[in-house]
Protein backbone atom coordinates (compact mmCIF):
# COMPACT_ATOMS: atom_id res chain seq x y z
CA UNK A 1 0.00 0.00 0.00
CA UNK A 2 1.29 3.45 -0.88
CA UNK A 3 2.09 5.77 1.85
CA UNK A 4 1.26 9.65 1.41
CA UNK A 5 3.59 11.25 -0.87
CA UNK A 6 4.25 13.85 1.96
CA UNK A 7 5.45 10.93 4.86
CA UNK A 8 8.49 10.22 5.04
CA UNK A 9 9.38 6.87 3.28
CA UNK A 10 10.52 3.15 4.84
CA UNK A 11 12.17 1.02 2.09
CA UNK A 12 10.27 -1.95 2.95
CA UNK A 13 6.86 -0.21 3.03
CA UNK A 14 7.82 0.74 -0.71
CA UNK A 15 8.50 -2.63 -0.97
CA UNK A 16 12.30 -1.80 -2.23
CA UNK A 17 14.75 -3.63 -0.05
CA UNK A 18 18.27 -3.53 -0.94
CA UNK A 19 18.92 -5.74 -3.67
CA UNK A 20 21.05 -8.94 -3.00
CA UNK A 21 24.48 -8.90 -5.16
CA UNK A 22 23.21 -12.18 -6.93
CA UNK A 23 20.17 -10.39 -8.14
CA UNK A 24 21.76 -7.72 -9.65
CA UNK A 25 22.06 -6.93 -13.19
CA UNK A 26 25.49 -5.69 -14.95
CA UNK A 27 24.10 -2.34 -16.99
CA UNK A 28 25.99 -0.52 -19.78
CA UNK A 29 24.48 2.68 -17.87
CA UNK A 30 25.74 4.22 -14.82
CA UNK A 31 23.67 6.94 -14.11
CA UNK A 32 19.80 7.31 -16.06
CA UNK A 33 17.83 10.57 -16.40
CA UNK A 34 14.15 10.29 -15.31
CA UNK A 35 11.23 12.67 -16.73
CA UNK A 36 7.97 12.56 -14.68
CA UNK A 37 5.39 15.13 -13.52
CA UNK A 38 5.62 16.48 -9.90
CA UNK A 39 1.78 15.13 -9.61
CA UNK A 40 0.99 11.54 -9.20
CA UNK A 41 -2.12 11.04 -11.85
CA UNK A 42 -5.18 9.55 -11.14
CA UNK A 43 -4.57 5.99 -11.66
CA UNK A 44 -2.67 3.87 -9.51
CA UNK A 45 -0.34 2.64 -12.18
CA UNK A 46 1.42 5.85 -12.54
CA UNK A 47 2.49 5.24 -9.02
CA UNK A 48 3.40 1.83 -8.99
CA UNK A 49 5.44 2.42 -12.28
CA UNK A 50 7.50 4.60 -10.98
CA UNK A 51 8.33 2.12 -8.14
CA UNK A 52 8.93 -0.53 -10.37
CA UNK A 53 11.29 1.81 -12.67
CA UNK A 54 13.06 2.06 -9.45
CA UNK A 55 13.46 -1.19 -8.43
CA UNK A 56 14.97 -1.71 -12.10
CA UNK A 57 17.22 0.84 -11.06
CA UNK A 58 18.46 -0.32 -8.07
CA UNK A 59 18.40 -3.85 -9.64
CA UNK A 60 20.70 -2.59 -12.18
CA UNK A 61 23.28 -0.77 -9.72
CA UNK A 62 22.02 2.86 -11.78
CA UNK A 63 22.08 5.62 -10.42
CA UNK A 64 19.22 8.35 -10.48
CA UNK A 65 19.08 11.78 -11.75
CA UNK A 66 15.68 13.60 -12.12
CA UNK A 67 14.39 17.50 -11.61
CA UNK A 68 14.86 17.42 -7.67
CA UNK A 69 10.96 17.59 -6.99
CA UNK A 70 9.81 15.66 -3.75
CA UNK A 71 6.25 15.54 -4.50
CA UNK A 72 4.28 13.65 -7.27
CA UNK A 73 5.81 10.77 -9.11
CA UNK A 74 9.00 12.30 -8.91
CA UNK A 75 9.45 12.12 -5.12
CA UNK A 76 8.45 8.38 -5.44
CA UNK A 77 11.01 7.67 -8.09
CA UNK A 78 13.28 9.41 -6.45
CA UNK A 79 12.69 8.27 -2.50
CA UNK A 80 12.71 4.73 -3.93
CA UNK A 81 15.69 4.78 -5.75
CA UNK A 82 17.19 6.24 -2.88
CA UNK A 83 16.47 3.94 -0.35
CA UNK A 84 17.15 1.29 -2.29
CA UNK A 85 20.62 2.15 -1.98
CA UNK A 86 21.73 4.19 -4.90
CA UNK A 87 23.15 7.88 -5.57
CA UNK A 88 20.23 10.48 -6.07
CA UNK A 89 21.22 13.51 -8.07
CA UNK A 90 18.21 16.24 -7.89
CA UNK A 91 18.98 19.02 -10.57
CA UNK A 92 16.32 22.05 -9.83
CA UNK A 93 16.35 25.85 -9.95
CA UNK A 94 16.63 27.70 -7.20
CA UNK A 95 14.05 29.67 -7.92
CA UNK A 96 11.91 26.67 -7.87
CA UNK A 97 12.92 25.24 -4.87
CA UNK A 98 10.27 26.57 -2.32
CA UNK A 99 7.50 25.39 -4.15
CA UNK A 100 8.48 21.86 -6.21
CA UNK A 101 10.91 20.63 -2.70
CA UNK A 102 8.67 19.75 -0.31
CA UNK A 103 8.12 16.49 2.62
CA UNK A 104 11.60 14.28 2.36
CA UNK A 105 14.37 15.03 -0.11
CA UNK A 106 16.82 12.65 -0.32
CA UNK A 107 19.84 12.86 -2.23
CA UNK A 108 21.89 15.18 -3.83
CA UNK A 109 20.19 18.72 -5.08
CA UNK A 110 21.96 20.45 -7.21
CA UNK A 111 20.28 23.48 -7.47
CA UNK A 112 21.27 25.66 -11.11
CA UNK A 113 20.32 29.39 -12.45
CA UNK A 114 17.64 28.73 -14.93
CA UNK A 115 15.51 26.05 -16.40
CA UNK A 116 17.89 25.84 -19.71
CA UNK A 117 20.74 24.97 -16.82
CA UNK A 118 18.76 22.42 -15.24
CA UNK A 119 18.22 20.36 -18.55
CA UNK A 120 21.82 20.92 -19.75
CA UNK A 121 22.91 19.50 -15.74
CA UNK A 122 20.83 16.52 -16.16
CA UNK A 123 22.30 15.73 -19.86
CA UNK A 124 25.23 15.99 -18.52
CA UNK A 125 24.98 13.76 -15.92
CA UNK A 126 23.24 10.94 -17.15
CA UNK A 127 23.84 7.82 -19.60
CA UNK A 128 20.44 7.19 -20.71
CA UNK A 129 16.67 9.50 -20.40
CA UNK A 130 13.14 7.73 -19.49
CA UNK A 131 9.66 9.39 -19.48
CA UNK A 132 7.27 8.40 -17.14
CA UNK A 133 3.71 9.80 -17.44
CA UNK A 134 3.92 13.79 -16.68
CA UNK A 135 2.40 16.84 -18.16
CA UNK A 136 3.64 19.89 -19.86
CA UNK A 137 6.99 19.99 -18.63
CA UNK A 138 7.88 16.32 -18.85
CA UNK A 139 7.07 15.97 -22.77
CA UNK A 140 9.10 19.49 -22.28
CA UNK A 141 12.23 17.91 -21.06
CA UNK A 142 11.45 14.73 -23.21
CA UNK A 143 11.26 16.12 -26.54
CA UNK A 144 14.30 18.29 -26.37
CA UNK A 145 16.69 15.35 -25.48
CA UNK A 146 14.98 13.70 -28.43
CA UNK A 147 15.74 16.55 -30.70
CA UNK A 148 19.10 16.55 -29.23
CA UNK A 149 19.87 13.20 -30.23
CA UNK A 150 18.70 13.97 -33.85
CA UNK A 151 21.08 16.66 -33.68
CA UNK A 152 23.89 14.51 -32.95
CA UNK A 153 24.44 16.77 -29.59
CA UNK A 154 24.17 13.04 -28.10
CA UNK A 155 24.24 9.75 -28.40
CA UNK A 156 22.49 8.23 -25.65
CA UNK A 157 18.80 6.40 -25.57
CA UNK A 158 15.96 8.07 -24.89
CA UNK A 159 12.69 5.81 -23.78
CA UNK A 160 9.02 6.07 -23.36
CA UNK A 161 7.72 4.06 -20.11
CA UNK A 162 4.08 4.03 -21.82
CA UNK A 163 2.46 3.01 -18.99
CA UNK A 164 -1.46 1.75 -19.62
CA UNK A 165 -0.75 3.28 -22.96
CA UNK A 166 -0.27 6.46 -21.29
CA UNK A 167 1.90 7.86 -24.51
CA UNK A 168 0.38 6.04 -27.69
CA UNK A 169 -1.47 8.86 -28.62
CA UNK A 170 2.01 10.77 -28.61
CA UNK A 171 3.50 7.89 -30.34
CA UNK A 172 0.67 7.93 -33.13
CA UNK A 173 1.04 11.78 -33.56
CA UNK A 174 4.87 10.97 -34.30
CA UNK A 175 4.12 8.40 -36.41
CA UNK A 176 1.84 10.81 -38.46
CA UNK A 177 4.73 12.98 -38.70
CA UNK A 178 6.82 10.45 -40.24
CA UNK A 179 4.14 9.68 -42.82
CA UNK A 180 3.90 13.46 -43.57
CA UNK A 181 7.44 13.97 -44.14
CA UNK A 182 8.13 15.73 -41.29
CA UNK A 183 10.04 13.10 -39.41
CA UNK A 184 12.80 10.35 -41.35
CA UNK A 185 12.11 7.39 -40.36
CA UNK A 186 15.39 6.76 -39.14
CA UNK A 187 14.85 9.63 -36.89
CA UNK A 188 12.09 7.83 -35.62
CA UNK A 189 13.87 5.42 -34.26
CA UNK A 190 15.21 7.65 -31.52
CA UNK A 191 12.48 6.62 -29.52
CA UNK A 192 12.36 3.61 -27.66
CA UNK A 193 9.26 2.72 -26.11
CA UNK A 194 7.66 -0.30 -23.50
CA UNK A 195 4.58 -0.70 -21.46
CA UNK A 196 7.38 -2.14 -18.35
CA UNK A 197 10.65 -0.72 -17.14
CA UNK A 198 11.98 -3.93 -17.88
CA UNK A 199 11.58 -4.27 -21.18
CA UNK A 200 12.63 -0.46 -21.29
CA UNK A 201 15.32 -1.23 -20.18
CA UNK A 202 16.53 -4.39 -21.89
CA UNK A 203 15.84 -2.17 -25.00
CA UNK A 204 17.65 0.57 -24.13
CA UNK A 205 20.76 -1.87 -23.37
CA UNK A 206 20.48 -2.69 -26.92
CA UNK A 207 19.98 0.15 -28.37
CA UNK A 208 22.30 1.73 -31.04
CA UNK A 209 22.95 5.39 -31.81
CA UNK A 210 21.26 7.18 -34.05
CA UNK A 211 23.22 8.42 -36.96
CA UNK A 212 22.33 10.98 -39.35
CA UNK A 213 23.06 14.55 -40.44
CA UNK A 214 24.53 15.99 -37.63
CA UNK A 215 25.52 19.40 -36.88
CA UNK A 216 29.17 19.60 -35.94
CA UNK A 217 30.29 21.79 -33.08
CA UNK A 218 26.69 21.42 -30.55
CA UNK A 219 26.65 20.63 -27.16
CA UNK A 220 23.86 20.92 -25.00
CA UNK A 221 25.90 22.67 -22.63
CA UNK A 222 25.33 25.43 -25.41
CA UNK A 223 22.09 27.15 -25.93
CA UNK A 224 21.32 29.25 -28.81
CA UNK A 225 19.15 31.91 -27.19
CA UNK A 226 17.93 35.17 -30.03
CA UNK A 227 21.26 34.08 -31.92
CA UNK A 228 23.82 34.35 -29.26
CA UNK A 229 25.47 31.62 -27.73
CA UNK A 230 24.13 30.79 -23.67
CA UNK A 231 26.56 28.76 -21.85
CA UNK A 232 26.41 28.17 -17.62
CA UNK A 233 28.95 29.74 -15.72
CA UNK A 234 30.03 26.02 -14.28
CA UNK A 235 30.43 25.10 -18.33
CA UNK A 236 32.90 25.41 -20.51
CA UNK A 237 31.88 24.63 -24.53
CA UNK A 238 33.06 25.84 -27.75
CA UNK A 239 30.73 28.13 -29.56
CA UNK A 240 28.44 26.66 -31.90
CA UNK A 241 30.41 26.21 -35.60
CA UNK A 242 27.26 26.81 -37.89
CA UNK A 243 24.64 29.00 -37.91
CA UNK A 244 21.60 28.96 -35.87
CA UNK A 245 19.15 28.94 -38.77
CA UNK A 246 20.91 25.79 -40.62
CA UNK A 247 20.68 24.16 -37.09
CA UNK A 248 17.20 24.65 -36.89
CA UNK A 249 16.82 23.35 -40.56
CA UNK A 250 18.42 20.49 -39.71
CA UNK A 251 15.95 19.42 -36.79
CA UNK A 252 12.77 21.18 -38.05
CA UNK A 253 12.93 23.42 -34.80
CA UNK A 254 14.57 25.82 -33.18
CA UNK A 255 17.52 24.47 -30.62
CA UNK A 256 16.26 26.97 -27.90
CA UNK A 257 13.03 26.44 -25.64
Amino acid sequence: MLLPELTPVDSRERGIEKVSEKMRQVSRFKKICVFCGSSSGKKTSYRDAAIELAKELVSRDIDLVYGGGSIGLMGLVSQAVYHGGRHVIGVIPKTLMTNEITGETVGEVVPVADMHQRKAEMARQSDAFIALPGGYGTLEELLEVITWAQLGIHRKPVGLLNVDGYYTSLLTFIDQAVEEGFISPSARRIIISAPSSQELIEKLEEYVPYYDRVVSGLKWETRIIYGHAWMPATTRCQEPSMPVDDAAEDSGSSVSS
